[in-house]
């Protein structure tokens, strides 16, 4: 088991990497909504969340409006759902770095169990049992699990006999399970990859959240919606989470909830939008990792979402030579490609591991991803190339020194 507790001098965050073009069909209904001067009700009024109902119907979920609520982004609204929840998190490690800064804040507890080797997004079900037991033995009883199905960092699907023995152990042990599914409609391969939802296997006990910039919405337009159990007990954790949104006062801009109610509708020109994502980011990962695996590094083939999490552990003994000896300095490195290393993911430090993206392939300005959404190939546009080539430069510059 690890407990994670705040770092008192933390890394300064690299620049974010800046995402594809506004689709045109969303800035225009942006734009029609502008005048709209009040703002949603706490929780998404009911247009949004019957919109998002018709969302999750056609994933294969059942789900009715009284099952929904909005919030401005994936921060408040696991914010809102820890505080609900009211114990202890589990969250696995390496896991998006999102998740654990809304329990903090509260002062919940955040425990971390390994994933296993395969893939990302789950914790291991043995080592998730020893995590709650152990938690338990010190006063902090966990209340919430998060998974991420898809899953960021790693750009991984878990094979569904791995789901279903986390699920049981979830089960066995009574959390609450928030299943992050934001990558969802990003599979680079979905017609070869079986992808189930925890909600399919536990749907009294599951709470699916999705962050829409991921697919539906631009990264500057924060909007999250939760996904709750049609039961007694999953509308009580509802009604809890809309008071804490109501606590908050920070709801969605109506401008903003028009739009993306119009997005959740998934018209011909989301859709198409949201394909052409997947099919970009399966070819910008597939070339990263071609690219950290010809240099030595350790990396799982990316399945899904626009990033993938590369181990060059063994590569430690000439990266050394360069004082590359921990995450950070790993990170330092590769800043120019926008890498995020392990430890923001709640990693070891030590170990090094680090996150690269398809985002920093895209290029810096507007032209040149727009470029990018054009292309019938991306790796024949000249930037993403010499990006590439750039990456395997320094990689075999930071690694030569020691051969032999």
């Amino acid at each position: 088991m690890q407990r994670t507790a705040p770092d008192p001098r933390p890394e300064p965050d690299p620049d974010p990497p800046v995402g594809l073009p506004v689709l045109p069909d969303l800035a225009a209904h942006l734009a029609a909504a502008a005048g709209r001067t009040d703002a949603e009700p706490p929780g998404g009024g009911a247009p949004l969340r019957t919109a998002a109902a018709g969302h999750w119907e056609r994933r294969g979920l059942a789900t009715g409006p009284g099952q929904i609520l909005a919030a401005p982004g994936a921060t408040p609204l696991l914010l809102a759902l820890y505080a609900a929840a009211d114990g202890a998190v589990v969250l696995p490690r390496p896991c998006s770095e999102s998740y654990a800064p809304p329990a903090r804040l509260l002062g919940r507890a955040v425990h971390r169990a390994p994933v296993p080797a395969e893939s990302g997004g789950l914790p291991d079900p043995f080592a998730l049992l020893e995590t709650v037991r152990r938690a338990r033995g010190h006063g902090d009883p966990p209340r919430v699990l998060v998974l991420s199905v898809p899953d960021d960092p790693t750009g991984t699907c878990p094979a569904p006999e791995q789901l279903h023995e986390v699920c049981e152990a979830a089960a066995e042990e009574g959390l609450w399970v928030l299943s992050d599914e934001t990558r969802r409609d990003l599979l680079h391969e979905p017609h070869d990859t079986v992808l189930l939802s925890p909600a399919e296997m536990l749907p009294g006990e599951v709470v699916v959240i999705t962050d829409l910039r991921a697919t539906l919405l631009p990264a500057s337009w924060p909007a999250a919606l939760a996904r709750f159990p049609d039961t007694r007990r999953g509308a009580e954790l509802r009604t809890a989470t809309l008071e804490v949104l109501a606590e908050l006062r920070t709801p969605l801009p109506g401008p903003l909830a028009c739009a993306v109610t119009h997005a959740l509708g998934e018209p011909d020109t989301v859709r198409a939008r949201t394909a052409t994502v997947a099919r970009i980011h399966s070819v910008l990962t597939t070339a990263l990792h071609h690219v950290l695996t010809e240099a030595g590094a350790l990396c799982r083939p990316p399945r899904a979402g626009s990033h993938l999490y590369a181990d060059l552990e063994p590569l430690r003994r000439p990266l050394t030579t360069h004082g590359i000896v921990e995450s950070t300095a790993l990170e330092r490195e590769l800043a120019p490609w926008a890498a995020r290393g392990g430890h923001r993911f709640g990693d070891d430090p030590g170990a090094l591991r680090v996150r690269l993206g398809a985002e920093a392939l895209l290029g810096a300005d507007q032209e040149l991803r727009q470029r990018v959404l054009d292309a019938p190939d991306p790796l024949q546009l000249p930037h993403i190339t010499e990006a590439l080539t750039a990456l395997s430069r320094a990689l075999a510059a930071l690694t030569a020194a020691g051969d032999g």
